[in-house]
């Protein structure tokens, strides 16, 4: 009796190793899940294992991320069909929204009326520019370069942003390369990371002044309504 118990527990033994499962090792031996814990618990939890159970997760947890996920894509389209059609004031007061949230600003310590833009988001690009044009900037008072870490693809984000502003990458200005700090775990690395375009307005301070009044006149609407409704 004391002899098949020894035989059992090498063979248990043996079997995790090679990276049996509890449930299969008792299926095999036919054992309880108590004993063959027993036997085997000092040995390292084998990799087979570990993948499996973190398969069988997966299948468990597939069907709620895949509803999830519609969900979240329906809410998404009903959102995008609320905006409708967009008018050209519509995209008028975005656009200085926008400018002033993303674009540089004149300090008071500073003074600076450069109209410069800074994004990485090719859609918040395109919308900015789709601005300039509404408020009369001509193409050719527009100056585009790169800001990009200097360990990511380079040359393949010029290409990609030189294409989406329509211009050819010989046009674009110096690329500002940012230095790589190896004790920073960066986020933005992979296929889908470019940088940043940089947006320029030639001649641009007259611009700068109407986009400070005109935000000016936003903020004045949200403050005292009733104000511009008398005007």
């Amino acid at each position: 009796m004391v002899q098949a118990k020894t035989e059992l527990k090498a063979r248990a033994r043996e079997l995790r190793r090679a990276g049996r499962t509890y449930d299969e090792i008792v299926a095999e031996l036919g054992v309880s899940k108590s004993s063959v814990s027993l036997w085997v618990r000092d040995l390292p939890t084998p990799r087979r294992s570990v993948e499996r159970a973190r398969r069988m997760a997966e299948a468990r947890w597939s069907p709620f991320r895949q509803e999830r996920d519609l969900a979240r894509r329906q809410a998404i389209e009903r959102a995008r069909q609320d905006v409708g059609p967009l008018s050209e004031r519509d995209l008028f007061l975005l656009g200085v929204g926008l400018y002033w949230a993303e674009g540089t600003k004149s300090k008071p310590y500073r003074l600076s009326e450069a109209v410069t833009f800074v994004n990485s988001d090719p859609d918040m690009i395109r919308v900015y520019l789709a601005w300039l044009k509404l408020v009369g900037v001509a193409p050719e008072r527009l100056r585009f370069s790169v800001m990009i870490h200097e360990s990511a693809d380079v040359e393949g984000a010029e290409r990609y942003w030189a294409e989406l502003v329509g211009r050819d990458i010989t046009d674009l200005g110096k690329t500002t390369l940012k230095r790589h700090n190896p004790k920073t775990v960066r986020k933005n690395v992979g296929a889908d990371y470019r940088g940043c375009l940089v947006v320029r307005v030639l001649q641009g301070a007259d611009l700068y002044r109407r986009i400070e009044g005109w935000w000016s006149g936003i903020v004045c609407g949200v403050r005292d309504p009733q104000r511009v409704n008398r005007a």
